[in-house]
């Protein structure tokens, strides 16, 4: 077989097709559980390290500024190598990443851990939306999208309580050790399952070894420049508020510590049915119909989070769940339309660009609010309804930015 037959796009059939979305979420999973796991585990690791928000907020933004800056060192390699290939290398470091988190002995080597494993993490991502563009025809990449972004309810359902659970029984370093123990089946899977992904060689640039040569095709396009504006300000509307919504509602809202999985659970759970269905609904009525329609009504709950005062269990949960359900709900048309946005020889560097963007807007939004929330004499937290105002803001010129990114992506 010669060596172009080899680098044809890649058509698979739908069960093969299936299987790789299943192994794409799988990895997803442990990825995006390895990010989330540090929200709820917030009131612990501040009580333990005696830390305020400022430090809290600098672990998690560390993982996000480590993968933002390997976003950008990753545009000037995804495209020259098999997308397979480069996925399995990243995981790797990823799951080993985590083993060192669980085994960090106080909050300095934790976060040098964190900072670890987000150098490889934060291009997971890019690499996984990179192979769904190469591979999924776009008139079913809003399905696929959801499935893979389904993982994050997985994580919230099974992921997060588990660790959690974990956590109070053994202590927060099993948690990170569990989830390293997860990804090497995972990784064996991916190894000896994943189709080689090398169609976008046939066209990428192989010799364009010059930084600005590499980034200046991905930096110039019109397409791509909204897609990086429409990430960056769902990452502000999204990580201004997320990070803090345990420590919150344990300190304000009057949330027993015991019941945090429960926030997890009841958010994850219905939007693991939700996620794979607004993809569905993306792909019939049009991505920024649905993506503005969640973004507006995702704008209710951050008002409601922000300004929870103590409440019974049973507000506390549904508030949650909306937020959960409509801020997924934006995120699945969102990434669709931001993968669609690349042009299929250049998709690897764009999404490694994308991935930066995203973890770098993440990372300034989480440690911005951590500038903003305070905690007061009695032990609550003042200034969360600050950034609530900011993610409305952030959300609100995305639904602006949106259709514009559609129409040029046709």
């Amino acid at each position: 077989m010669s060596e172009t037959s080899n680098l044809t796009p890649a058509i698979l059939p739908p069960r093969k097709e299936n299987l790789l979305v299943f192994l794409l979420a799988a990895i997803q999973f442990t990825h995006v559980m390895d990010f989330v796991i540090m929200m709820p585990l917030g009131p612990q690791l501040m009580r333990i390290f005696s830390i305020d928000t400022h430090d809290f907020g600098l672990l998690v933004s560390s993982y996000t500024f480590s993968a933002g800056i390997a976003g950008i060192a990753g545009a000037f390699f995804l495209d020259r190598f098999d997308r397979r290939n480069i996925l399995l290398v990243l995981y790797t470091g990823f799951t080993l990443g985590t083993l060192l988190c669980g085994l960090a002995p106080g909050y300095h080597s934790l976060l040098a851990a964190r900072i670890f494993t987000g150098a490889f993490g934060g291009l997971i991502g890019a690499s996984i939306f990179s192979i769904l563009g190469d591979v999924i025809p776009y008139e079913r990449r809003g399905a696929a999208t959801g499935k893979v972004m389904a993982a994050f309810s997985v994580a919230s359902v099974a992921g997060v309580p588990t660790g959690l659970f974990f956590a109070s029984h053994w202590g927060w370093h099993s948690t990170f050790i569990l989830l390293a123990a997860m990804g090497i089946p995972i990784l064996l899977a991916g190894v000896f399952l994943f189709p080689p992904v090398r169609s976008h060689l046939l066209t990428a640039h192989q010799k364009d070894f010059h930084p600005w040569k590499v980034l200046q095709p991905v930096l110039r396009n019109k397409k791509h420049q909204l897609a990086f504006l429409l990430m960056s300000l769902m990452m502000f509307g999204g990580f201004t508020i997320i990070p803090y919504i345990s420590p919150y509602l344990v300190l304000n809202a009057g949330l027993d510590e015991a019941n945090l999985p429960l926030i997890y659970l009841f958010g994850g759970g219905f939007t693991f049915f939700t996620s794979p269905w607004v993809g569905r609904q993306a792909d019939k009525y049009g991505k920024p119909k649905v993506f503005k329609t969640a973004a507006i009504l995702s704008i209710f709950p951050v008002i409601a989070i922000t300004l929870l005062p103590q409440v019974p269990l049973y507000v506390i949960l549904t508030v949650v769940v909306v937020f959960f359900i409509t801020v997924n709900g934006r995120v699945v048309p969102a990434m669709a339309m931001v993968t669609g946005a690349a042009e299929p020889q250049l998709r690897g560097r764009f999404m490694s660009v994308n991935s930066a963007v995203q973890q770098l807007s993440s990372g300034v939004a989480s440690y911005v609010a951590g500038l903003i929330i305070v905690t007061k004499p009695d032990g609550k937290l003042a200034g969360y309804w600050i950034v609530g105002l900011i993610a409305i803001l952030a959300v609100l010129v995305a639904t602006w930015v949106a259709p514009k990114l559609e129409y040029r992506s046709k």
